[in-house]
């Protein structure tokens, strides 16, 4: 497929806003499928994992390929539960383009914010789609206000619905001045054109005559003929919006129903007309591992291969791994370099992906989002290169975990395999921490929320066949260091028969943002080998695995090594990385080392009668309420409080509002705790 005609778009929401339901009618729209299937019945084709079918959500993000006029639309399926949003910001990374799914009763909510601050800060142009307009309670307008004033956006209606709630039956084109239909019933696909109706015609009218003042403000063809009162054709106007909606500067607003498959065949449409292709996006920038030096990669088949390794699945029979293509191509039997592990990689099948299902292609090429079979040592967030011109693209961010849950074998004769197993989980989600503990024998798993650690066990014992005995979730405490400190540490031992030495000094330096993976660093003048410097590092790094106050990892310093004195013929790396760890022992007892605990962001969406109810108990968990509002008859409350004091929270909302009320809770970083309030939940130092 020519590149300018290929079209990466992922669609992104709150939970329960529709995103599969629409992504299956996308499908079927396109006739990649010919029967639909529905999430609330198991069948929906990109919720191909058992625990999907089961709990109705989206787990795992899903890729599939649609051809719609002549071109090649890429589609990611993200989830909207907070607890998977690597899986959002990692396909973020490599898409083009993004719809912003909003739920037309329920509008811009917690998680849609989310989803926004991850679209904004990988630079992603957006359309929106306001779904579910057939439901009780649905308010387009209410939608176009939030998108403004809470997230920040200057949308920019392009359809009206026909009829309200259960008597939606079809949308307004405000650019063609024309009523959209579907004549083959809820779920056909051909389009009926017809007349605006007339008791729509002022409003549409005046709609469209304000997005065309908008778009003269930077079209002088637009401006022209607004000044002349001319008319302008749906081309023009297009043309007109397409540049301000790939910088950033206009969200598009389309609106239907996905489930009734209303103003779905517009989207697509939009898609196509709106959103860049890969030829469009700006060259990716990276490093020249060989030098250090800024490289980049323009999107072009000619230039030397580049792709971004974004998501691996580990499969029963073969690992995947799915890369975005930004130059060049990549083919079955391609040798590829990967710069983190300075390894090289063969290639052994390309695929094109549906959900599960694999169908094997010749070649990948600029633009294209494929996955590669063969691969043994690569990652999320790694490059693959051109071996001839090498490049390294920057790392995936993600998030660090706020809940750990303690994993041993129901059998204990199934250790090893349960360590396996572990190990191919944490390959396929790096949100998933894992550390085994020496004293218990038991793992410590970490992720980002409940819900995340219990389709982690449920996996272990369905696709893994390791099935576990879990403890009981906990707070993912944090250790940190307040001031600076400094120690040195000299080993003399015998290892193997041979007299070794290693003298080591470093300096602890608190970072900025206490929540930083702690890091290392060689001053100048610090003449080491690279073997006793990369031993050096491995044992400093693994050392902060157990911090010690209460044994959670430590975070927010920099170990900065000052000197590193080696004696001729006894110089050792394991005496090093042990004068090492024991230089960071003397330093942590000097320092002022306090407990981190993480902070969730609390919404709730409830009517009035309940709202004081739930903000009482919000105040007498400790909670920080910073935002009251009125939406007609219910209130929407916003709070910050520590994830420890919201354990099972959704039991106590629930009974609080008779189950009318609605819940979202979002990480949104860590704070200091003080002694007396872990000593009052039974951990001590």
């Amino acid at each position: 497929m020519d590149p300018g005609r290929i079209r990466n778009f992922g669609i992104v929401a709150h939970i329960d806003a529709g995103k599969t339901t629409l992504s299956e009618r996308l499908l079927y729209q396109t006739g990649v499928i010919t029967r639909l299937g529905e999430v609330h019945e198991g069948t929906a084709t990109l919720d191909w994992m058992e625990e999907e079918k089961k709990r109705g959500i989206t787990i795992s993000a899903a890729a599939a390929t649609l051809p719609w006029r002549g071109h090649e639309l890429h589609l990611i399926d993200t989830p909207g539960h907070v607890d998977f949003t690597l899986e959002v910001e990692r396909s973020m990374r490599v898409l083009d383009g993004a719809v912003l799914l909003l739920s037309a009763v329920d509008g811009v909510q917690a998680q849609t914010e989310t989803v926004w601050r991850q679209v904004r800060r990988h630079g992603v142009p957006a359309l929106a789609f306001v779904n579910q307009l057939d439901r009780v309670g649905a308010d387009h307008q209410r939608c176009l206000d939030e998108l403004r004033t809470r997230l920040g956006a200057r949308p920019v209606p392009l359809q009206l619905p026909i009829g309200r709630e259960r008597e939606l039956c079809g949308v307004i084109d405000l650019l063609e001045r024309a009523a959209l239909y579907s004549d083959e019933g809820p779920r056909g696909r051909a389009l009926r054109r017809a007349a605006i109706p007339p008791e729509l015609h002022e409003e549409a009218e005046v709609l469209r005559s304000e997005l065309v003042d908008l778009l003269a403000e930077h079209d002088e063809d637009v401006l022209a003929a607004a000044l002349e009162e001319r008319d302008l054709g749906p081309g023009a106007l297009w043309k007109a919006l397409r540049p301000r909606v790939q910088s950033g500067e206009l969200l598009p607003v389309l609106c239907g129903s996905a489930l009734r498959s209303i103003g779905v065949q517009p989207l697509l449409d939009s898609l196509v007309d709106l959103l860049p292709s890969p030829l469009e996006r700006a060259a990716v920038q990276g490093v020249d591992p060989r030098d250090g030096g800024v490289t980049q990669r323009a999107p072009s088949a000619s230039a030397p291969t580049c792709a971004l390794a974004f998501k691996t699945l580990a499969d029963r029979n073969e690992d995947l791994v799915y890369v975005r293509i930004y130059s060049g191509s990549i083919r079955a039997g391609d040798v590829l370099f990967n710069p983190r592990s300075a390894r090289s990689e063969r290639v052994t099948r390309v695929l094109r992906m549906l959900a599960d299902e694999r169908v094997a292609t010749e070649a990948g090429g600029v633009g294209d989002i494929v996955a590669l079979a063969g691969l043994r040592a690569t990652r999320s967030g790694d490059t693959l290169c051109d071996p001839k011109a090498p490049i390294l693209l920057r790392g995936l961010e993600c998030p660090e975990p706020v809940i750990t849950q303690r994993f041993e074998p129901r059998d204990g004769g199934e250790r090893d395999r349960l360590r396996m197993a572990l190990a191919r989980l944490s390959f396929e989600d790096p949100a998933l921490h894992v550390r085994e503990d020496a004293e218990s024998g038991q793992w410590l798993v970490s992720g980002l929320g409940e819900l995340h650690l219990e389709i982690a066990s449920q996996r272990l014992e369905r696709d893994f066949h390791a099935p576990v005995r879990a403890g009981k979730p906990g707070v993912a405490y944090r250790e940190a260091i307040g001031a600076a400190a400094r120690a040195r540490a000299s080993v003399e031992r015998v290892l193997a028969g041979r007299d070794v030495h290693g003298d080591v000094e470093l300096e602890l330096l608190p970072r900025a943002g206490e929540a930083a993976v702690p890091d290392v660093e060689f001053a100048a003048g610090v003449a080491a080998q690279p073997a006793l410097r990369a031993a050096i590092e491995e044992a400093l790094v693994s050392a902060c695995c157990s911090g010690p106050c209460l044994g959670y990892p430590l975070y927010g310093f920099t170990m900065r090594v000052l000197a590193c004195v080696a004696q001729p013929g006894r110089d050792h790396p394991a005496a090093f990385a042990q004068a090492a760890v024991e230089a960071l022992q003397r330093a942590l007892e000097q320092a002022e080392v306090h407990v981190l605990e993480p902070l969730v962001r609390v919404e709730l969406d409830t009517p009035q009668e309940f709202a004081g109810g739930l903000i009482a108990d919000l105040g007498a968990r400790g909670a920080e309420v910073s935002d009251v509002s009125a939406e007609g008859p219910r209130r929407r409350i916003r709070a910050e409080v520590a994830l420890a004091d919201v354990f099972g929270y959704s039991t106590a909302v629930r009974s609080l509002s008779q189950g009318r009320a609605g819940m979202a809770l979002e990480p949104c970083g860590f704070r200091r705790v003080e002694m007396a309030r872990l000593q009052a939940r039974g951990l001590h130092v």
